[in-house]
């Protein structure tokens, strides 16, 4: 699995548990949901990705959007 979908999916992933954990645990959590939906709109402009560089440094390997 490349670098993109991995972002992909590790993002959505985090949607969904923060959304649960602020249904079930506390509504401090959607802070969590904002995060991630802010780090996904700045890093479609900047091209930077904290997560990206994180997974990369496990040795995952690049795809076409973070090389």
């Amino acid at each position: 699995m490349a670098l993109d979908r991995i972002i992909l999916a590790f993002a959505g992933f985090m949607v969904l548990l923060s959304v649960a954990l602020g249904v079930y645990v506390s509504p401090y959590w959607f802070f969590l949901t904002v995060f991630v939906g802010l780090n996904l709109i700045q890093s479609a402009f900047t091209g930077f990705c904290p997560a990206a560089i994180i997974f990369k440094k496990l040795g995952v390997k690049p795809g076409c959007a973070f090389n």
